[in-house]
């Protein structure tokens, strides 16, 4: 697999995530225990551990898909676990995972094209004479032609889906993406391919990542800095 090229975080005098303290409980079970990390503008950071560590509950958690039982996640200057679902509406979408399974992420009912748009129309920010330029404007800058988007997912390789998953979070102009083992269900000869786009977006529009990945190789090269996570507590970083 080839190296991408990873450009330095963008410091700040406030981190653009800063997670303090957080907590997840599912009835008794305490999924993350007092879990503290700081992410950078235009920084990348893994989230590394073993299954059923808390990774995905933290970041749950961050994204305020559940709600933490205490702690603090300050983005972009906002504490969001004080605000009401309402008042989060319009930060949610400077924050956008990519989900581990491509094929799973997408309606198999919904060309790619919808799949793409489907965001900007949520957010009121479809225009039906710009609309279809601003969706054929993302598959380009993912690998993608306008062809692909009167495809449905079945009819897409899982490399392909995984970029139309990536253009998808794009569409909403996000400051942050969370990555969920976005190529482990990729084979090896693909992950290299999404990882470099994602390098490159990083590069050109300061995207931060949060991502989570089993692979020591692929952190090593794709990650700025990695924090250990076990038992729901963190234990090195």
């Amino acid at each position: 697999m080839s190296t991408p090229v990873i450009p330095p975080p963008r410091r700040t005098a406030d981190p653009l995530l800063d997670v303090r303290d957080l907590v997840v409980r599912y009835g008794p079970v305490t999924a993350v225990d007092h879990v503290s990390f700081a992410l950078e503008a235009g920084e990348t950071l893994a989230l590394n551990g073993p299954s059923g560590c808390g990774k995905s509950s933290t970041i749950t958690a961050v994204l305020q898909l559940r709600r933490p039982a205490a702690g603090e996640v300050f983005f972009d200057g906002l504490e969001l676990t004080a605000l009401t679902d309402r008042e989060l509406r319009p930060v949610r979408p400077r924050m956008q995972p990519v989900f581990q399974d491509p094929y799973g992420s997408l309606s198999p009912r919904h060309r790619v094209r919808d799949a793409v748009a489907e965001p900007l129309r949520v957010q009121g920010r479809w225009d039906g004479a710009d609309g279809p330029a601003r969706v054929a404007e993302l598959l380009d800058r993912v690998g993608l032609d306008t062809a692909h988007g009167d495809r449905f997912p079945h009819e897409l390789s899982g490399g392909q889906c995984q970029r139309v998953g990536i253009a998808r979070a794009l569409a909403s102009e996000p400051r942050l993406i969370v990555l969920d083992e976005p190529v482990s269900a990729l084979d090896p000869s693909v992950r290299a391919g999404i990882l470099n786009l994602l390098a490159g977006l990083q590069e050109e529009l300061g995207i931060a990542y949060l991502f989570i990945c089993h692979d020591q190789a692929v952190v090593r090269h794709f990650a700025d800095r990695t924090i250990e996570m076990r038992n729901g507590r963190l234990v090195a970083g």
